[in-house]
């Protein structure tokens, strides 16, 4: 994959947001915040600017270069445990379907259908694409030869965030690289 690095424009220069260890608040999605809020923090004291854009902002009263990268001042602490969202089902799965490995059209699957008792658990449910989906139906898995390539359990906020390395956004500013750490395999 190729990162490619853009001179921002207003509206897409948006800032990278670190806790006060100085770590992404999250890798998938990245945590950006539009230059709009940046700034708006600035002003509320709520962040540091660690570096900054050459484009600035004028009015009346002030002059400003735009944040790239800002630090909040008050740590937050991560949460324990990642919330079950369909978007944390994928990431985890790795954007791709657990039965036969397409990235396309991915919904995902009760393994115990809900129809048999089945619940929507981290263990329960799984990754897959709508044909795969559609094939499996309303069968249990071990009765038609469909096992998922990997057992779902529950993911932990370190797995994800390992995880949300693997996909780097395409745009990223050479001032935010200091603070993210990608697959060694996009880094050569």
């Amino acid at each position: 994959m190729t990162i490619q690095f853009q001179p921002p424009s207003l509206e897409a220069s948006p800032a990278l947001v670190l806790n006060a260890d100085f770590r992404p608040l999250s890798y998938f999605p990245l945590s950006l915040w539009s230059w709009q809020d940046a700034v708006k923090a600035v002003f509320l004291e709520r962040v540091n600017i660690v570096s900054e854009y050459e484009r600035e902002i004028n009015s009346p009263s002030f002059s400003m270069r735009l944040p790239s990268v800002v630090s909040l001042k008050e740590y937050i602490k991560p949460a324990d445990k990642p919330a079950f969202t369909r978007f944390n089902v994928f990431l985890r799965d790795g954007f791709a379907c657990q039965y036969c490995g397409s990235p396309d059209d991915l919904t995902f699957d009760h393994l115990i259908p809900r129809s048999k008792g089945g619940l929507t658990t981290w263990e329960n449910v799984t990754t897959a694409c709508s044909p795969c989906n559609l094939r499996k139906s309303d069968k249990l898995a071990e009765d038609i030869g469909m096992l998922p390539r990997h057992r779902p359990a529950a993911p932990s906020v370190f797995h994800l965030q390992k995880m949300g390395r693997r996909f780097p956004p395409n745009h990223l500013h050479e001032s935010w690289l200091d603070y993210l750490y990608w697959d060694a395999e996009l880094e050569a």
